[in-house]
């Protein structure tokens, strides 16, 4: 047997000498004859099987070496996924999210198998709200209303992704540099989702949009003969809030640039988020950056700043209130009727949860996960809940985990803006990364109201983002610390 003592150190080896050896020749042969024969087999679908194998293996490679690329990823597929299904039928792309979030901490466990995993990062107060709110979650299986594990299965995104999210990135993004990166993997996905707004809305839709459409989609998403724009997301409601949500996050994030062309960059994301906003036709949108920027105003403890953004959303209220002007503009003419408290569409809203109000006073707990709106009509057709409309994320939490589920929820995110705004107002002495907490926190807050008049928290991709910015907002202590460390590293060097 040849010791590495008698290795030539001088002799190079390289893997074709791997050709010499019998058994992995047989090997090679045998998995070409096995890729030829598949490809004979099923032709075209083979090859794309063949591809699909070896990308799979390509990235789970990826993925065991640096955990982190499942982190991006969830990210990615946060945005595509539910537009992917209009594509690809018959697949449950649903639990696509689910198994990246396992793979990436099952890679993040063999990763750092021969040390001990650090779960310092995770040690945060988020983490444990997270799981509480997890908690309660899984004691509605145990709700006397309820009649459906499956309609649970369905609704576990409603806690099930912060369980597995948050800590994920308290762990991945505690650096400017990994900030800075989710944050550009965020504002590539939303320039592609204005883009292909702009290609619905000049263009039309395709063939497999068009069918969406004709399945029952039209009576919403078509009104007086035009297209709310979707994009490649749920629908029209969540495009318009999450583009919303971006063009606040984005202009204000554009604030910390100190290179012209990242500052272009970023003010060009944020321009296009509110195209998309105000071309997807959803009025409750327009909460989103109004909202938003307010709360930037706020934080930034300057009287001045303060008293213009005032005047500007005084002046944007007007506009849409008083006057007429852009009538002739469907997607502004649709807008002003946010602003109308006559809109039929408010009634019947109002008059849903004054039904819903009458039936939840005796329950307390609401009628369990999954149990409420028309989504639940594939698992409870006939169920009372399941026929009357939720529409706002916080009626929906209402109905389905009672008045105690819904006060949780409002705590948890009230307690998380309000340690995350005391921190940026006070504490955070980095001006960087205050201008970039500040514009997470205006983003989150525009979102938390415009879920009052639809259910964007919790659907992707806005899920997601809102878990991530849950934690990066906590998360700041670490971020500082983290450009300090570095600063004094140069320093010495």
């Amino acid at each position: 047997m040849e010791t590495e003592s008698n290795i030539n150190p001088f002799e190079n080896y390289s893997g074709s000498n791997n050709l010499a050896k019998p058994g992995f020749l047989l090997s090679v042969l045998a998995f070409i004859a096995f890729v030829a024969i598949v490809i004979a087999k099923f032709q075209i679908i083979g090859i794309g099987l063949f591809f699909a194998v070896v990308i799979g293996i390509v990235y789970l490679n990826y993925i065991f070496n640096h955990p982190i690329i499942g982190f991006y990823t969830a990210i990615s597929l946060n945005f595509i996924l539910l537009g992917l299904g209009r594509y690809v039928t018959g697949l449950p792309l649903g639990f696509g999210i689910d198994g990246i979030l396992i793979l990436t901490y099952v890679a993040l466990f063999f990763n750092k198998f021969k040390e001990r995993i650090d779960l310092t990062p995770i040690k945060k107060d988020v983490t444990i709200l997270v799981i509480i709110w997890f908690g309660y979650s899984i004691l509605q299986l145990a709700n006397p209303e309820a009649r459906s594990v499956s309609a649970w299965i369905s609704g576990r995104g409603i806690a099930f992704y912060p369980l597995l999210f948050v800590p994920l990135t308290l762990y991945f993004i505690d650096t400017h540099k990994k900030l800075n990166i989710f944050l550009y993997v965020w504002a590539i996905f939303s320039i592609l989702a204005t883009l292909k707004g702009i290609m619905q809305l000049y263009f039309g839709v395709d063939a497999a949009e068009q069918a969406w459409l004709n399945e029952g989609s039209y009576k919403t998403h078509i009104l007086f003969g035009k297209l709310r724009v979707f994009s490649f997301y749920s629908d029209a409601g969540q495009f318009g809030a999450n583009q919303g949500y971006t063009g606040v996050v984005f202009l204000i994030y554009s604030l910390s640039q100190k290179e012209l062309l990242s500052k272009i960059f970023f003010i060009l994301v944020g321009l296009l988020g509110i195209y998309g906003m105000v071309i997807s036709g959803t009025r409750g949108a327009l909460s989103v950056p109004m909202a938003g920027f307010m709360t930037y105003f706020f934080l930034s403890k300057n009287i001045k700043v303060l008293s213009a953004g005032i005047l500007f959303l005084i002046c944007v209220f007007i506009f849409f209130k008083f006057t007429m002007i852009g009538q002739g503009n469907s997607q502004i003419r649709r807008m002003r009727t946010a602003f109308d408290p006559n809109d039929a569409s408010l009634q019947v809203r109002l008059n849903n949860q004054k039904i819903l109000k009458n039936y939840l006073a005796s329950r307390p707990f609401g009628g369990g996960i999954g149990h409420g709106g028309t989504k639940a009509q594939k698992y409870l057709p006939n169920a009372f809940l399941s026929n009357v409309a939720t529409d706002s994320w916080y009626v929906l939490i209402w109905v389905e985990q009672g008045i105690i589920g819904l006060l949780l929820h409002l705590s948890i995110l009230f307690y998380i803006m309000g340690k995350a705004s005391f921190n940026v107002m006070f504490r955070i002495r980095d001006p960087i990364l205050r201008y970039k907490i500040s514009a997470l926190i205006a983003g989150m807050a525009g979102i938390m109201v415009a879920s009052y008049g639809n259910a964007v928290l919790g659907q992707m991709p806005t899920a997601l983002l809102i878990y991530a910015t849950m934690a990066i907002i906590l998360n700041t202590k670490v971020i500082e610390d983290s450009e300090k460390n570095s600063e004094e590293a140069i320093l010495k060097k």
